[in-house]
């Protein structure tokens, strides 16, 4: 099938859509498979041949129960450590998933390189750093702090999810700023790049 401008135009706003939604899957496994199935639900996102379970009432109530465990869970004291362990595979797989839902005439290839690198890969990232940012708070504040890393994680997972869905490209974009930004960050914390070492006085 020849590609013209509108498939052209289609193929790059699912890819962006499904890598937006995979981001989000690295702040929360599970509100952003809500959020998606809730618009094909209701017609605003369109999903891949075979995903069409992921708008069907099963579906919806099954990731709403699983959302509420989950928000409330990384409010528990200690609990958001151990939850940690095993969310770090589930957000790639959930990221896998979310990416593959909404990639629509797409060649194979393209599909499952976009799915298994893209989707599962930038969940995964993102959900390191969020276990890593976990950890620093519990270093500095003993974990007083860790209900507002959880706060920002749920709102940066809601947030970047609708997005993914109303603006995707602009979802992507925004994505790969914040990540490039976090990276410039923690290499200034972790190495202390940027620092301008003092002059020696001469002697």
């Amino acid at each position: 099938m020849p590609i013209d401008g509108t498939h052209l135009t289609e193929a790059v706003i699912s890819i962006a859509a499904g890598l937006g939604l995979a981001a989000a899957c690295g702040f929360r496994v599970f509100v952003p498979l809500l959020i998606a199935g809730v618009a094909a639900r209701m017609g605003h996102l369109p999903l891949a041949a075979g995903f069409a379970w992921l708008g069907s009432w099963p579906a919806l109530m099954g990731f709403g129960a699983a959302t509420l465990l989950e928000i409330g869970a990384y409010y528990v004291p200690w609990l958001d450590y151990a939850l940690d362990t095993v969310a770090t595979p589930a957000a790639v797989l959930a990221g896998m998933l979310a990416s593959a839902s909404v990639l629509t005439d797409l060649p194979p290839l393209l599909k499952w390189t976009v799915t298994l690198l893209g989707g599962g890969g930038l969940a995964g990232l993102i959900q390191g750093a969020s276990v890593l940012l976990r950890l620093k708070s519990a270093a500095f504040t003993g974990g007083l702090a860790n209900p507002v890393v959880s706060t920002g994680e749920l709102v940066g997972a809601t947030v970047t999810a609708l997005l993914a869905v109303v603006i995707p490209l602009f979802c992507l974009i925004a994505v790969v700023a914040v990540i490039v930004l976090g990276f410039r960050a923690s290499g200034r914390l972790m190495f202390g790049r940027g620092a301008v070492p003092p002059a020696n006085p001469a002697t």
